[in-house]
């Protein structure tokens, strides 16, 4: 039996990707900075809370990370913890930098104590920045437009030069968005879905939103994870955009969201530039061929399957 660490396993992509191990057969390992105080409603909505063996950790220590190490025996670490919020990273830059850059540090020095163990690395398409007329793939150079985006940016580079320095087994997925029912209140899309499906419901609230005009690849987590896992599978470890290679602009996303709900979006949503970020990427394309030509993976959901199953997702609360 294999067994897996996965650090941040109370977010989305924690929780789908440990329903997804479980049902392959590995022992699951699953930290938060506080066990006693997380939360476990994800883990627990899938039905795996009894399923998972919980530990503290703390990213940022390097002692909790061994000690999390020496507890779980890990062949393979998914290291998806970390502030995520692009927005919040701007409030909150020298946390943000920390907990994704010497998190990731931590994380490798582990990995060279602990020889045979693979490590995953959560990247992020905000590292590219605007990809303009063309669409990022692995060798597209980064362009950070945020504290989050450069803490991901030093992140990839630091696993590259492990694994090129000390021949360890570790890689990063560059991914682009990706939705789930269990995206925090704080995301835009979540914010998109409660709204629409409160004003259906007779509220006469309006939707205020930041800049519509932003393209964006969206996709769906629990696809995501597959990719994880599937980079880990390989003989050789490398570096892999995981995306959908379609993008639309946030004001599609909005009006399939009214659409859903019989709306006309229009009559609905306030932009407001005060809900515009300091700085803003604005197009975000990708080409995910190397995915799907290596690891066999390819995105299944386009954005109107995603925004339905959130929709739908969220009346049944």
């Amino acid at each position: 039996m294999k067994s897996a660490l996965i650090c941040g396993i109370s977010g989305q992509d924690g929780a789908y990707l440990a329903q997804l191990l479980l049902s392959k057969g590995y022992r699951v390992f699953g930290t938060s900075r506080d066990v006693e105080a997380g939360n476990w409603a994800p883990l627990k909505e899938l039905g795996i809370y009894e399923q998972v063996e919980l530990l503290s950790l703390s990213p940022v220590d390097f002692k909790s990370v061994l000690d999390a190490f020496h507890k779980s025996k890990p062949d393979e670490v998914y290291f998806l913890a970390g502030q995520s919020s692009v927005a919040l990273s701007f409030e909150q830059p020298v946390e943000t930098m920390q907990s994704i850059v010497l998190g990731t540090l931590n994380m490798l020095e582990a990995c060279r104590l602990f020889p045979g163990v693979k490590l995953y690395n959560a990247g992020s398409s905000e590292c590219f920045g605007d990809t303009d007329d063309g669409c990022a793939n692995e060798t597209t150079n980064f362009n950070p437009q945020s504290p989050y985006a450069i803490g991901k940016s030093s992140s990839f580079w630091l696993v590259s030069n492990y694994r090129k320095a000390y021949g360890i087994y570790v890689c990063t997925g560059i991914l682009f968005n990706h939705e789930s029912p269990f995206r925090p209140v704080r995301f835009v899309t979540k914010k998109i879905v409660q709204a629409a499906r409160d004003i259906a419901n007779g509220s006469e609230e309006k939707l205020v939103l930041g800049n519509l005009s932003i393209i964006r690849d969206w996709g769906w987590a629990p696809e995501y994870v597959e990719a994880m896992w599937l980079m880990l599978q390989q003989a050789e470890p490398d570096d892999f955009v995981i995306a959908t290679g379609r993008s639309h602009t946030l004001a599609d996303f909005v009006s399939f969201v009214f659409q859903y709900y019989g709306l006309n979006w229009e009559e609905h949503v306030i932009q407001d530039s005060k809900y515009f970020r300091p700085i803003e990427h604005l197009v975000s394309r990708s080409n995910p061929e190397k995915a799907k030509s290596i690891l066999g993976w390819e995105a299944e959901k386009g954005l109107k399957d995603i925004v339905a199953l959130l929709c739908e997702y969220s009346n049944n609360k």
